[in-house]
């Protein structure tokens, strides 16, 4: 069974390093390998207490909990003037992709944003696994791309946009008969930018 809930202060440590390997992990080919090497838990710790700690943050994070308390995915999300609301991120643990924490996490967004409401994100456009993660959740590019810099490679993103007619709650609930009880996040619960 997977929890979801509202990342707190002690659980940074975990996501840094799981932020960290699930890059390394499902951006190994597509980025420069130098750019994964250099990646550092200590550092992303440290920009993400940065983050948390800003009080004109709009960042909400999530983290998918085990029953042991075993951190296994994390989600950040939070208002897009232009699109209702941005998925700044989700990773999940290496060992454990495709249990349905990533559906977990992503479930308590769409719920914590409401039915109906849009949601876009920015994913590699080589990163195959993901870019079909998002599309069975019903997500689409919409054709807007851009480049990022990765240790002087650029690499292309592809925006993906969702705008779900409201739910009837029955994916909610098939999604719990699943992976357990999906706990409900309170949108700005935790302040930050996406930044880290």
């Amino acid at each position: 069974m997977v929890r979801v809930g509202i990342m707190g202060d002690t659980d940074v440590p975990a996501v840094a390093e799981l932020r960290v390997r699930g890059r390394q992990k499902a951006y190994a080919g597509i980025v420069p390998g130098s750019y994964l090497d250099a990646m550092s838990t200590e550092e992303t710790a440290r920009r993400t207490r940065e983050r948390l700690a800003d009080p004109a943050g709009t960042t909400t994070d999530l983290v998918a909990v085990a029953e042991d308390d075993e951190i296994l995915g994390w989600a950040a999300y939070g208002p897009n003037p232009d699109a209702g609301w941005t998925l700044h991120a989700l990773y999940v643990r290496p060992d454990r992709t495709g249990t349905g924490v990533g559906r977990a996490l992503l479930a308590a967004v769409h719920e914590a944003v409401g039915p109906g409401t849009a949601v876009e994100l920015w994913v590699l456009r080589d990163n195959s696994r993901a870019r079909r993660f998002y599309e069975l959740a019903g997500y689409a590019p919409d054709g807007a791309e851009d480049e990022e810099d990765y240790d002087g490679v650029p690499v292309t993103e592809l925006r993906y946009r969702r705008t779900p007619a409201p739910p009837s709650g029955a994916a909610v609930q098939h999604l719990e008969a699943r992976v357990g009880p999906v706990v409900r996040p309170e949108i700005g619960s935790v302040r930050g930018d996406s930044g880290g």
